[in-house]
């Protein structure tokens, strides 16, 4: 059956991060527009120089700022099955105001990981000596263990950019530019489901040994291998992201025989998912493996981020991560080597913890792709 907003954004969640905000100590949490106000309520609300936030206060009822204008979108949203008050504000109010004025008093407050400084100072001036911290610290917990429904709309984000790269091959091919093949996922990633994109790489040649490449106008060689990394995100909120490598021809030897240690080291940390293994042994499996091999010194990032809402997100996999696995966590494993001026590899599923082990969400070929 397909994922619906009831599923995602249940009306119980409002009521667990009113629990969590006294828990941690807080009079309220103030939400605008972010992936943490998407999380609680449903609302992709836009990011505007007019306030839009989520009151959630730790006892009592929640209400949503919203300038009027965006009032029928903000009643159009899951938001509306919370029950909670949407209070419309005119272009003469000064909404912080209105908003303070209806907290009242308050010591402390969580403020979105992604509010605007703008807003923030705002906020600031119209409640005098409240401190302000991070709501990411109470969401977090919260955001990292999926539910069954998030679960599921990771598995829909994973099947559509699967799609997506076995339409890679028809689009690689030596003469063309980096940037020319990126056009054409592009369009392949919106075409597969997707809603925005989110991201492409295309690195050829030595530029697959920058992790974050931008497409370029580079022309693709022949005998050149090809990181291809993308992803987007789902009408439902939730992302995709998976790296698979491709080469135009044969590819060097030297590049084919650390291919196989960065499969292996993958296929290692994937097989050390299981829940009460800390986040850190599963960077450690396969950094083991690149190491063994001698190519320590060539894999120059972490083994993988948690993703959902966001492409990245808690809970990230490190070294000095010593957060245990859980079932409901989803998060990448994407193991990369990379030789600057010759070329690179990386190869990222995205995973979720269950009762006895790990789910791969992503399930084309590991293999490296000759085209």
């Amino acid at each position: 059956m397909p994922v619906t907003s009831t599923d995602l954004y249940p009306v119980s969640r409002l009521a667990a991060v009113q629990e969590a905000t006294a828990k941690a100590g807080l009079d309220a949490l103030l939400l605008t527009p972010s992936p943490d106000l998407r999380y609680v309520s449903g609302y992709q609300a836009l990011p505007l120089e007019r306030l839009t936030c989520l009151v959630v206060p730790a006892s009592g009822e929640s209400f949503m700022m919203v300038p009027r204008l965006e009032l029928p979108a903000a009643q159009a949203s899951p938001a509306a099955r919370l029950g909670l008050e949407f209070v419309a504000w005119d272009e003469t109010d000064d909404p912080y105001r209105i908003a303070a004025r209806r907290l009242g008093n308050v010591a402390k407050v969580g403020l979105a990981d992604r509010m605007w400084a703008m807003s923030s100072l705002r906020f600031r001036e119209v409640l005098p000596g409240t401190e302000q911290v991070l709501a990411g610290r109470v969401l977090r917990e919260l955001r990292m263990r999926k539910s069954p429904g998030e679960v599921e709309a990771l598995r829909e984000a994973g099947r559509a950019i699967d799609a997506v790269h076995r339409q890679v091959p028809e689009f690689l091919r030596a003469g063309r530019t980096e940037r020319e093949v990126g056009r054409d996922i592009a369009e392949a990633i919106l075409a597969a489901g997707h809603e925005t994109v989110d991201f492409v790489i295309v690195a050829s040649g030595p530029n697959g040994a920058s992790p974050h490449h931008e497409l370029s106008d580079r022309v693709i060689q022949a005998g050149e291998p090809v990181v291809v990394d993308i992803g987007g995100q789902l009408h439902n909120g939730y992302c995709s992201d998976s790296t698979r490598v491709y080469c135009v021809g044969e590819p060097p030897a030297e590049f084919a025989e650390y291919y196989e240690v960065l499969r292996r080291a993958q296929d290692a940390a994937c097989a050390a998912v299981r829940p009460g293994v800390s986040c850190e042994s599963i960077d450690a499996a396969a950094r083991s493996v690149i190491e063994d091999a001698g190519y320590g010194e060539r894999f120059i990032h972490r083994t993988g981020h948690g993703i959902g809402i966001e492409t990245h997100e808690e809970p990230y996999i490190v070294a000095g991560n010593t957060e245990p696995m859980e079932p409901g966590f989803a998060f990448s494993v994407e193991p990369g080597i990379y030789l600057a001026g010759k070329h690179g590899a990386r190869i990222e599923d995205i995973l979720v913890c269950t009762e006895d082990g790990g789910e791969r969400l992503n399930n084309t070929t590991r293999e490296l792709v000759i085209v």
